[in-house]
C-alpha cells in the first residue's frame, strides 16, 4: 500500500467526517423551524454567498475527479454527496427568505448537478474537456471561497453572534481541508495542485470562523453588538 493510497483513503474518511459537518448545519435549520422561530430567522446570518461558493467547490472537485486518469473514486463520490447537501441547505434558504437571489441561486445550483451527473456518464470526450473546465473552476472557486468566508465572517462580526451558523461543519471540513492538502501533495504537482490552492483557502477560512465562535463568547464588544442589533 503505497501513501498515496494511505493518504486517499483518509481523505475520503474524513471526507464522509465533513459530511456529518454538513448536515449538522441542515439539522440545525431544521430544529430551528421546529421552533417556531419568526420568519427570516431559521437561516438567520447564513451567507447565501457563501454556501453557493461552497456548493461549486463541491462540485467543481467532483468534476475534476472523474475527469482525470484513472477516475479518482476519492474525490468523486464524497464530493457528489456534500454538493447535494449543500445544494439542499441553498434550497431551505430560500424557502425562509423568498428573496429573487435565493431563488435563482437554487435554480442555478439544481441544473448545475443535473449537467455535472450527465458529464459523469458521457465518458472519455467530455472528461476530458471536463478536466480543463473543472481546472480553471477550481482556481477561480479558491478566489470565490476567500471572498464567500469573507462575507460570512463579517456578517459574525458586524452582528456579534453566530446566528444559525453551526460550528461543527467548519470543524469537521477543516479536518477534511488537512487531508485533503495532504493527499495532493502525494498526486504529485502537476495532478494535485487544484486541489492544493482550494483546500488551503479554505482551511484558513474555517480556522478563522472557528475563532470567531470563541470571540463572540468573550469579546466585549461581540456583546455590544448583540445589544445593538437587538
Amino acid at each position: 500500500m503505497n501513501l498515496y493510497t494511505i493518504t486517499g483513503f483518509i481523505n475520503s474518511i474524513l471526507i464522509i467526517v465533513s459530511l456529518v459537518g454538513v448536515y449538522a448545519q441542515l439539522k440545525t435549520i431544521w430544529d430551528r423551524k421546529q421552533q417556531n422561530a419568526s420568519i427570516g430567522e431559521v437561516t438567520s446570518l447564513l451567507s447565501l454567498n457563501q454556501f453557493s461558493v461552497s456548493f461549486l467547490a463541491y462540485l467543481s472537485f467532483f468534476i475534476y475527479g472523474y475527469s482525470i486518469s484513472p477516475f479518482n473514486h476519492y474525490i468523486v463520490w464524497p464530493r457528489l454527496t456534500a454538493a447535494l447537501l449543500v445544494g439542499m441547505i441553498l434550497f431551505e434558504i430560500w424557502r425562509d427568505r423568498k428573496t429573487k437571489a435565493s431563488f435563482v441561486t437554487f435554480t442555478i445550483a439544481l441544473a448545475l448537478i443535473c449537467l455535472a451527473t450527465i458529464g459523469l456518464w458521457m465518458g472519455k470526450t467530455i472528461a476530458d474537456q471536463g478536466r480543463y473546465i473543472s481546472t480553471k473552476l477550481i482556481v477561480v472557486i479558491s478566489v470565490m471561497i476567500a471572498q464567500g468566508y469573507y462575507h460570512q465572517i463579517k456578517l459574525i462580526y458586524n452582528s456579534g453572534s453566530t446566528g444559525a451558523v453551526n460550528i461543527r461543519m467548519s470543524q469537521f471540513i477543516l479536518l477534511m481541508d488537512v487531508s485533503t492538502i495532504a493527499f495532493a501533495l502525494t498526486m504529485g504537482f502537476a495532478d494535485g495542485w487544484p486541489l492544493l490552492v482550494l483546500a488551503t483557502t479554505s482551511a484558513i477560512t474555517k480556522l478563522v470562523i472557528m475563532y470567531l465562535f470563541r470571540w463572540v463568547r468573550t469579546s466585549p464588544l461581540a456583546q455590544q453588538r448583540r445589544v445593538e442589533t437587538c
